[in-house]
């Protein structure tokens, strides 16, 4: 499946897989979302699978906003994956 975003404002909704195919896209499209906003939100409730590739770019994306004083918040279910690696961060 591919990899749909939407936003509207500074909401962004992430639905289909986000794995090595479609990382593009999601570079693509979040290439300038800090210079845009200082907070924004990505959820990722219909995510339907994500691989290390994808756990790798949010996780990336969040760095580059703490690194720019920016708010960026992940709400939704969506990836086990990503939730250990964030998980795992804030313990070491």
């Amino acid at each position: 499946m591919n990899l749909r975003i939407t936003n509207c404002n500074n909401f962004f909704k992430i639905k289909g897989h986000l794995n090595r195919e479609t990382l593009a896209v999601f570079q693509a499209e979040f290439d300038h979302v800090l210079e845009r906003f200082n907070a924004f939100t990505i959820s990722i409730e219909d995510l339907e699978a994500m691989d290390r590739y994808g756990v790798e770019a949010i996780a990336a994306l969040h760095n580059e906003a703490v690194a720019q004083h920016k708010s960026m918040s992940i709400i939704g279910f969506g990836s086990k994956d990503l939730y250990d690696h964030f998980k795992s961060e804030v313990a070491a």
